[in-house]
């Protein structure tokens, strides 16, 4: 872990954070660095389409990805709308 810092937030998020990590086992601080290193970035994501679409044999084109977007799209909306 690097140097400390601190984030702004409302006192509702805090204490909801605290009470996730309570609820975990955890703290505050894991709780987070769980979820930034869960969590992929719009490139990351963009980058695994790309390596599945080529282990696939299908080329990774707009019109390929625009069919997957639209995929999670109703997956997503059939969930709740909890994301995928």
């Amino acid at each position: 872990m690097g140097d400390a810092t601190s984030i702004k937030t409302t006192e509702a998020v805090r204490d909801r954070l605290r009470l996730l990590a309570k609820e975990r086992g955890t703290t505050i601080t894991q709780l987070l660095e769980d979820l930034a290193a869960g969590e992929l970035t719009a490139a990351e994501k963009e980058q695994r389409a790309i390596e599945a679409a080529r282990e696939l044999g299908i080329e990774y084109t707009p019109a390929v990805q625009e069919a997957g977007r639209s995929a999670w799209e109703q997956i997503r909306s059939h969930q709740g709308g909890a994301a995928a």
